[in-house]
């Protein structure tokens, strides 16, 4: 349980990169901040800076979204690192000869680390050697290999994940601080009679020669000491730590160890279950990749675009990863229709997800969570100087907890197909077709697409979400649009749905005419990841 208290290991039990399933996940091997960056991103300042639009735009820039990128305890190392010891964190099953299954808890010896996705191992119980996922497992022992320790997630995303499920009161985990390098936060399901069940956070602080308290009474050389204690006495907290939060899965970007290069796959490889639905390029179907791992397939209608154009963009696409972007696994382009086979979201589209039942119960709260998450995955695209040029609610997937992912990033440039542009596409002078509410004056009229015209299309796509799915620009028709826009227009701020005036503002920020005016999604995911916060309590003292 115990482990080393030196300043030395716990700075290196922080210099980790996080690949779960929620807001950093799967962001994959890039470059280490500068140094002179701290946790919230920006030179010595605090969360809550003053506006600055076109703040982070230079390429020195090494974070995207709430995605701080560190150097992993369990590194990718191109020289390989021998006799090392990790352990299971999530069960996996094998999907093809080369790899290894093991479930949790099982003990490993890393064989070869070289590989950035995919280890070789020798299973210490079964003594079978193969690829495993990296993300997988932890360096034995390491805070990492913990149950509640969630790694760089947001105080927002805690409550969503202690607040899903049958979580019961004393339900926690720990987080890295969002605001202290060093520091970790404690985030606990509580209930009162007044307010039901919430979640409480407190700040786990480090000391000057190691170890951490909550409260100053009570140290500890280590953080599995420190939840040992809570766990036995709540000690001045609400409620003792009872059980960890589930650990949702991290995403497994290739199908395969055997997929990681060659991703071309036999159609016959793919079983059809179910038609979802009709995307922008065509059918949308639920399915099994070997039966067994769920995917999502899209048919390329014939004529939507041509093969080698497509296969040059997906080659992109597949080298783009992050925690809001969704993974494209593989294609089937050797006969027609073609198959772009990618990550299954079981709630489908954002726009139709916001017109269903559920979709209605969503409260503010639940929308700023959604707007934040698309701003990081475009902050990422923003960071690599990828446009998306089709940003909106129908191209927003969303899964369990509300999780929110971009997909169609960069496919809407291959786009042949004039039926694509449905609800109000006109043509601008070099004949290219574009759904018009959707996009910037500056590209309609004169083809140029920028990361800016695609802060534009954010501006509506936040319309969209706000008033749950409502087509913007009601009642008018694509012409009418683009030539009220160049007059000035604007949408007005909705009367029958709830819209802050901060929120409507940041909107009109992302349509100034002016394109180098209108705010970085850096800041749009700032913004949004912040709203609300500094009128809330949120950290509490140790008695409180």
């Amino acid at each position: 349980m115990g482990m080393c208290c030196s300043q030395h290991n716990q700075d290196a039990n922080r210099q980790l990169v996080y690949h779960h399933s929620y807001k950093n996940h799967e962001c994959g091997p890039l470059e280490m901040p500068p140094t002179n960056l701290i946790s919230n991103g920006f030179p010595n300042s605090d969360i809550r800076y003053t506006p600055d639009f076109n703040r982070l735009t230079g390429t020195n820039i090494r974070r995207h979204g709430a995605d701080i990128i560190r150097t992993p305890t369990i590194s990718f190392n191109k020289n390989i690192t021998r006799n090392r010891i990790v352990v299971a964190v999530y069960n996996y099953l094998s999907r093809e000869a080369s790899d290894v299954s093991f479930v949790k808890g099982d003990r490993m010896e890393v064989l070869d680390d070289s590989e950035n996705d995919w280890w070789r191992v020798r299973h210490l119980t079964t003594g079978e050697e193969g690829l495993i996922p990296w993300n997988f497992v932890a360096e034995e022992t390491s805070v990492e290999s913990e149950d509640w320790f969630f790694g760089k997630i947001s105080r927002k995303e805690a409550e969503k994940l202690l607040m899903s499920g049958d979580n019961s009161r004393g339900t926690f985990l720990i987080r890295e601080s969002e605001h202290d390098l060093h520091g970790f936060s404690l985030s606990i399901k509580d209930w009162e009679e007044t307010r039901g069940y919430h979640v409480k956070h407190y700040k786990i602080k480090p000391m000057d020669k190691g170890g951490f308290f909550i409260a100053a009474s009570h140290t500890f050389p280590s953080l599995q000491l420190l939840v040992t204690a809570y766990s036995k006495n709540a000690l001045g907290l609400c409620h003792v730590l009872a059980k960890p939060c589930a650990k949702p899965k991290p995403l497994i970007w290739d199908l395969s160890p055997q997929l990681r290069d060659h991703w071309e796959i036999d159609r016959s490889e793919i079983q059809l279950i179910r038609k979802l639905g009709q995307g922008n390029f065509g059918e949308v179907w639920y399915g099994k990749w070997h039966n067994d791992t769920e995917v999502a397939v899209k048919m390329l209608r014939q004529g939507t675009m041509s093969t080698q154009a497509f296969l040059e963009e997906a080659a992109i696409m597949k080298k783009f990863r992050h925690g809001r972007l969704v993974a494209l696994y593989a294609v089937c382009s050797k006969e027609e229709p073609v198959y772009i086979v990618q990550e299954y979201m079981n709630k489908g589209s954002l726009l139709e997800f916001l017109r269903s039942d559920e979709g209605k119960t969503l409260q503010f709260g639940d929308l700023i969570y959604i707007a934040a998450q698309v701003a990081s995955g475009m902050a990422y695209l923003e960071l690599k100087q990828l446009i998306h040029r089709d940003l909106a609610a129908r191209n927003v997937l969303i899964g369990d907890n509300n999780i929110a992912k971009i997909c169609d990033f960069g496919l809407a440039r291959v786009i042949e197909d004039d039926e694509y542009c449905h609800r109000g596409g006109i043509y601008n002078k070099q004949g290219s077709r574009f759904p018009v509410k959707w996009t910037a004056p500056e590209a309609i009229i004169h083809g140029l697409f920028s990361i800016k015209s695609d802060v534009w299309s954010y501006g509506i796509f936040l319309m969209e979400l706000f008033t749950y799915g409502q087509v913007p620009y009601p009642g008018m028709h694509g012409r009418e649009v683009i030539e009220k826009i160049e007059r000035g227009y604007r949408m007005p701020k909705p009367a029958s749905h709830y819209l802050p005036d901060p929120i409507y503002r940041l909107m009109l920020d992302c349509w100034h005419k002016d394109p180098d005016k209108r705010p970085t999604f850096e800041y749009l995911y700032h913004f949004l990841e912040d709203f609300n916060i500094s009128s809330e309590k949120p950290y509490r003292e140790i008695n409180d």
